[in-house]
Parts: structure tokens; sequence; C-alpha cells
């Protein structure tokens, strides 16, 4: 089959067409948390531009001939301001590529996903989204915790506490800290203290379990688990300056089998 002059695999060209752009979820790392529909979609498109917090595993099945834009944005240490990722994208596809916009977890939760759609669809771009496994539901698989638990949490609340520098962390405490649901806090590292003082102030008992993930899904992944009390102690113990999640409630508690037990069972079956 004759190659495409744009580039891309000519097999699976077909999916991705030029002048378009995928906002395609990545997953939490784990390049076998990949959906099969963004796999193929990588090795579709012409350029891929990559988030800071894409796995190793996953860039590995970049092909080795598409473009690759590194955009890498992470608390802390942002290389692209979102206004200069979204001028990329717009450039790229109105150049007749095919591209792929390759987002850490799932590009709808807090992956800035609507102002890069917004900026392509208003210069008449077409945008189309592939999920991704979020890191919440990562971390709970790993933790062998159930994100909802019928009679004692009926609900899911994802919020982030990544701000810009000088930003207070306004967040509605009163509502956060009701009983009865799990509270996931994406990029939760440097507000853990201020985030376990405001809950418990707004009535969220200090005995609450949590835990806390770093690193999902990737071989360096690493948990532990506590007290809401704790819980700027316990990713101080734990964080170093890794991406981590914080999960807050009933539901997270630890179970009755050991994590360690289960993944040496895992690991004997692989």
């Amino acid at each position: 089959m004759a190659g495409d002059p744009m580039g891309g695999n000519p097999v699976r060209a077909h999916l991705i067409e030029r002048g378009e752009v995928w906002l395609v979820g990545a997953g939490p790392g784990d390049p076998d948390l990949l959906t099969r529909k963004a796999q193929k979609l990588i090795e579709a498109a012409d350029v891929v531009f990559v988030d800071a917090l894409v796995g190793p595993g996953v860039l590995d099945l970049i092909p080795a001939g598409t473009e690759r834009v590194s955009v890498g944005k992470r608390s802390g240490r942002h290389s692209k301001a979102q206004g200069s990722i979204n001028d990329l994208l717009l450039e790229a596809a109105q150049a007749g590529k095919r591209v792929l916009r390759l987002k850490g977890g799932d590009p709808s939760i807090f992956g800035r996903s609507a102002e890069e759609m917004d900026h392509l669809v208003a210069a008449g771009i077409p945008v189309r989204i592939c999920p991704g496994i979020t890191t919440a539901s990562a971390a709970a698989a790993s933790g062998l915790a159930s994100l909802t638990l019928r009679g004692v949490a009926r609900g899911l609340t994802l919020v982030t506490a990544h701000l810009k520098a000088g930003e207070p962390l306004k967040l509605d405490w009163e509502t956060l800290a009701r009983p009865g649901g799990t509270l996931g806090v994406y990029m939760g590292r440097a507000a853990a203290g201020e985030i376990s003082r405001s809950l418990i102030a707004a009535g969220r008992h200090p005995d609450t379990p949590v835990m806390i993930a770093v690193n999902v899904s990737l071989p360096n992944e690493r948990m532990i688990r506590g007290k809401l009390s704790a819980l700027a102690f316990l990713v101080a113990a734990i964080s170093d300056d890794d991406p981590t999640l914080l999960l807050i409630g009933e539901a997270v508690a630890a179970r009755d089998v050991p994590l360690q037990v289960v993944r040496e069972r895992i690991g004997a079956m692989q």
C-alpha cells in the first residue's frame, strides 16, 4: 500500500482525517490501561502533542516516524502556556496534518480540553475526543478500594487543588465535608494540610479514612492509608515531588486482604 504523503500509518490513517484534531486520554500511565482506540489513533497520527504526565510506556507506542511535540504541563513546571498549546494545535491542523493531543488520564477531567476545543472549533477545525481511564479509577483499582459503596458512599466528587501562583484554594468545604461520599483530589500534594484542616473544620470527622496514591499504575507506584487528620504527614512521607492523588472517605478504607498479598498473587500470574 502506498504511503500517505502527509505521513502517518497508511493502514490506520482513515481514523484521523487531515486537518482534524483528536484529544486522546492516555490513562494513568500504564500502557496496558490505554484503550484500544487510543492506541489505533496514536498509530494513525502525523503529529502527537504530548503532556508531561503521559507514561513512558505510552510514549513508546508513538511510531518512530511520527512527529512528537512536548507541551509538558505539570504543577509548578509548565513548559508552555495553554494559549501557546492551543495555537500549536491550530497551526498543525491548518497545515493539513492528522493531529493528536495526548493527555494523561481522561481529557475531560481536569485536562483543559474545553479550552482547546473552543479555540479549534472557533477556527473551523473539527475536534473529537477519545476518553481515557482517569487516575482516581486506577488508584482505587490498585488499592482494592471502591470509589462508591452501597450504604456508605453514594456519590463521588472530583476536585483539583492545582492553582495559579498566589491563588487561594477556594472550594465549597461544607459540601465536600458531608458524609456519604468519596472525595478525590487531583494534584493535592502541596495543599494537603489545608485540605485536611478545611474538611475537618467543615465537619468531616478527623478519623475519616484517606488513601494517598503516587505515580498511579506505574512501576514506581506508591500508596499509603491513614486518617484525614494525618493527611499532610502521610503525603509528605510518600509523595516526594511526584504526581499525587488524594482519596478521602469511608469507601477507601483498607480491605481485609493485605494489598501486598494481592500484588504477589497477580505477579505470580504474569
